[in-house]
Formats: C-alpha cells, structure tokens, sequence
C-alpha cells in the first residue's frame, strides 16, 4: 500500500524510465512520419491525374491498394517482433516506407508510382504494431492507456506536417519533390539503432520462451479460436467501418476541396481542425480505458 502512495505521488512523467521515453519518442515519431508519407500523397493526386493523362479515380486507386497492403506489413512485423525484438522490424519498416515514397517520385509511369506507392503499405502497417510494443509494452500502468492514444494521435499531426509541406512547398518542388522528401524518416532509424533499448520485458519473455521451448509459431490463428473469435471480429467491424467511413471522407477532401477551387490554405485549416480532434478524442479515448469499468 505505502508502494502505491509512493508512485501516485509523484507527477506520471516522472514515473517512466529514460528508456521507457527513449522508446516512446521513437514510435511517436515513426508514426507521425508515417503519416507524413501516406498523406502527402492525398494532396497531390489531382496534378499526378493530369501529369500521367489518367482518369482521377484511377489515382484512388493507388491509396486503396496502399491502405490494403496495411494488413500484410501489421502482420509481418508483428511475427517477426515476436521473434527478433521490437527494434529491429520498426526500422525496417520506417526504412521501406521512407524508400518507396522516395522512388514513388522518379515514377517515369503511372503503373510505376501504382507498384511502389502500394509496395509501402507494407512498411506503413509494419510500423504501428513494432512501434506501439516497443513503446508501451513495458509503459507504467498508470498512465499507459493515454500515452497510448497520445501516441496514436501522432497520425494526425503527420497528416499536419504534409499539408504544410503542400502549402509552402508545392509551388518550387511540385510533387515529385513532395515524394522525396519521405526519404527523411529514414534519418529516424539512426536514433532507434542507438539510442533505443528492446523492452526488458520481451528480453525476459524471450528468454523463457526459448529455454521452455513454448514458442508460438502461428499467433495469427489463436485470435480465431472460439473463445475470442466473438471479440475479434468485432474488433475487425470495428476497425474497417472506421477506414471506410474515415477515408472515404478525409482522404478524399484535400483532392474535393482543389477541385472545387478551394485554396491550400483552406485545405491546410481543414487539417488542423481534424488533427485537433484526433489528437483530443484519442487522448481522451486511452485515458478512459485506463480507468476501471
């Protein structure tokens, strides 16, 4: 009990350890870069549809097949995180993500920018499952359900970053320049590489696993087993409803928005109005699962 009142007297950042902030950095900025280079692409579909002499749908298509592609890379990186360590897959996919955007800009076709724009979404969904262990698996209780979401709500704030680089950028780099400026994240992967310590946590695990050989090899078919198939498939309508719903919506306004004449400066205080709601309600989304039903 007196434990207790120790740790609840003290402010809760204080409470974690300079790993435990090290770790926290590196996946809030993986994920916001991510952001970044999914994002820009929203805002420059129309000059790639007239670029290319292709219809604008055909340009949506290239953020579906990227958002798709999601699932692959989220299910990759959380085997291999399981089984290398949480550092290792985070840099993999911030360096595959950084790198196909980076191509994405030389595109001499459409197909060209279609197969490496959907080649990272691999990377992209990659990220948040290695970034998120690494940075709240061993977060103190207290106050890991709102650092959680303050660091799910870093999309939005990518999102911010891109729009701004749209609307002072566009006009001297176009967007081919846009797209090159997503091999900076991969600058990220030099601070996860020396800075960053794995989870003492997933060592410990780690090391029981391998000396009571009780390594899971398929993880992926245990959410399907009866007990927790109920829970998993409403999590998944979940999730989906809210992709369709979100970017049906907020994917696809930035290219609305210029078609209707809007100006970037427009576009620009549109995201800021949504980044600050993401960021509010996942805040408050993960401060309240804290709390006791």
């Amino acid at each position: 009990m007196a434990a207790v009142e120790t740790v609840n007297s003290i402010p809760w950042w204080k409470e974690p350890t300079k790993d435990q902030w090290l770790a926290w950095v590196a996946a809030w900025l993986g994920w916001t870069l991510d952001a970044f280079d999914f994002t820009i692409f929203l805002l420059i579909m129309l000059p790639i549809a007239q670029e290319f002499n292709v219809p604008l749908t055909a340009v949506t298509i290239v953020f579906t097949l990227t958002l798709w592609m999601r699932l692959v890379g989220a299910t990759a990186a959380g085997w291999f995180a399981d089984r290398m360590g949480r550092k290792t897959p985070l840099m993999i996919s911030i360096a595959w993500y950084s790198a196909c955007n980076f191509i994405a800009g030389f595109s001499p076709s459409f197909v060209f920018l279609l197969v490496f724009r959907t080649l990272l979404g691999i990377g992209m969904g990659a990220e948040w499952p290695a970034g998120a262990a690494l940075a709240m698996e061993s977060w103190p209780i207290r106050s890991r359900g709102f650092m959680g979401g303050v660091l799910q709500s870093s999309w939005g704030l990518g999102a911010l970053l891109s729009s701004a680089a749209y609307g002072l950028l566009y006009d001297s780099i176009g967007w081919r320049g846009l797209l090159w400026m997503g091999i900076l994240p991969a600058l990220l992967i030099v601070y996860i590489r020396f800075f960053v310590k794995e989870p003492e946590i997933w060592v410990e695990n780690r090391r029981l696993q391998r000396t009571q050989h009780r390594e899971v090899r398929l993880p992926l078919f245990s959410i399907f087993k009866r007990a927790v198939l109920g829970n998993t498939l409403t999590a998944c309508w979940w999730m989906a409803s809210a992709f369709v719903v979100g970017y049906s919506i907020g994917a696809l306004f930035p290219t609305y928005s210029r078609c209707r004449s809007c100006s970037r400066a427009w576009c620009f205080f549109c995201r800021v109005r949504s980044g600050a709601g993401w960021q509010t309600a996942s805040a408050a989304a993960g401060q309240s699962s804290s709390r006791p039903c």
